[in-house]
């Protein structure tokens, strides 16, 4: 009966190769990932929207890691006695402090200028013991007991010394930040024995320097004050 059935079913044509759809293989399509939706796109959601601004908000107000406390204990303070321009001096320092600023932030006495502070120009030239250094380069506890002087120092009361004096006639000087180191130094280059000619005078005041150019007006001071004999 079956195959009387069957017999009468009408043949179906297919191409060579091809499979009855009821042996073909059964294919799944593969589903698409959802795309990325990131902040800005035209795609973001007013939801998606929120919540990154929700989780972004709260990072911000995360409290930040406490700074370290440093528990470092001050240097102790050194005893150290200076004689400046006469008169004698007991201070109580940090031993790291510099001579320049013993005088101008300890004792007041500003007209040593501090311009670099490394010894590169001159403007803290003060003595020792009647000798020129740099006093930014010189620590205060090395000159314990020592004598030092000043562009305060340098005139007698009222009196300007005649360097002094020499400078103002022969504009050795224009903003005059230069001044007190420039003009301690020119005594210091006669009194030296450096003073013999206009290109030893240059050479043994190298080391002073003068940003806005009076070197013309502090030779002619200088010369002026080594032919008086001062």
């Amino acid at each position: 009966m079956a195959k009387n059935v069957l017999s009468r079913l009408p043949e179906i044509q297919l191409p060579d190769g091809q499979l009855p759809e009821w042996e073909q293989p059964v294919v799944t399509e593969k589903s698409e990932p959802e795309p990325v939706v990131r902040p800005g796109s035209p795609d973001l959601s007013r939801r998606t929207f929120v919540a990154v601004s929700t989780a972004l908000g709260a990072a911000m107000l995360l409290p930040a890691a406490p700074a370290q406390v440093t528990t470092d204990a001050p240097p102790e303070l050194v005893s150290v006695a200076l004689k400046v321009n006469g008169k004698t001096h007991a201070l109580k320092l940090d031993p790291r402090t510099s001579l320049l600023d013993t005088l101008r932030e300890h004792l007041g006495l500003t007209g040593t200028k501090k311009t670099c502070n490394q010894g590169a120009c001159g403007a803290c030239t003060v003595y020792v013991d009647g000798v020129r250094i740099n006093a930014c380069l010189a620590l205060t506890v090395m000159h314990d007991g020592q004598s030092v002087t000043t562009i305060e120092g340098l005139a007698q009361g009222d009196a300007l010394h005649p360097m002094q004096a020499s400078f103002i006639v022969h504009d050795g000087f224009q903003c005059g930040y230069c001044t007190s180191g420039q003009i301690m130094s020119g005594v210091s280059v006669i009194k030296e024995g450096h003073a013999g000619s206009d290109a030893e005078i240059r050479e043994w005041m190298s080391g002073n320097l003068c940003r806005c150019g009076c070197y013309v007006g502090i030779l002619a001071a200088v010369k002026e004050v080594r032919d008086a004999g001062v």
